[in-house]
């Protein structure tokens, strides 16, 4: 039970507590669902691993993004982790494919840009198969930092950087808007 609960506490956002609350989850549950839970365990870290391509997370390689005939190869939208990428297709108006750095620039956190996965990007664009990259980290110092190494490197490349635009977000009141997030919405208007 000890070992299950040390495994349990090394997961993101489960603390002491919550590690012993579920150990006791699976010792009370069935048989079937116990095992179940370990095969799930076992089948991704068995069947999943990083697009050659893209480095998002496919049980093919390459990716179904990456291999889609509808999809614009040639616009490449940057993100900081795979789960970024629900979010932007939820929207259905990119067309594009991506590409997964994996983390973001944090110093503080000894993470460079030697961390990140930007290497099969870099090679895209000396291929020449790259006519625009969006930047779409998130609006964090992290992910600023991030766009900001990413822009300088790609622009050298000669392609064409954007990035995505922040600030107010839909249905909220401009009076409980923060200064940076306000700055950034000033920054990114356009014109009607």
């Amino acid at each position: 039970m000890t070992r299950l609960i040390d495994e349990l506490k090394k997961l993101p956002g489960i603390g002491g507590k919550s590690a012993q609350r579920l150990a006791f989850h699976i010792l009370r549950s069935s048989d079937d669902d116990a095992h179940s839970l370990a095969q799930a365990v076992r089948d991704v870290k068995d069947k999943l691993r990083l697009c050659s391509i893209c480095n998002n997370i496919t049980d093919v390689d390459p990716c179904t993004y990456c291999t889609s005939p509808t999809r614009n190869l040639r616009l490449v939208c940057v993100v900081e982790e795979p789960t970024n990428i629900a979010a932007i297709e939820k929207t259905r108006h990119f067309n594009g494919v991506y590409h997964v750095l994996h983390g973001s620039i944090s110093p503080l956190h000894g993470v460079g840009p030697e961390h990140l996965r930007i290497s099969n990007l870099t090679r895209r664009i000396d291929k020449n198969e790259v006519d625009e990259v969006i930047i779409a980290t998130n609006p964090t110092v992290e992910g600023e930092a991030t766009a900001t190494y990413l822009s300088q490197t790609i622009k050298r490349a000669g392609v064409k950087v954007t990035r995505i635009a922040m600030g107010i977000p839909v249905g909220s009141d401009i009076e409980y808007a923060d200064e940076v997030t306000m700055l950034k919405a000033m920054e990114g208007r356009r014109e009607l």
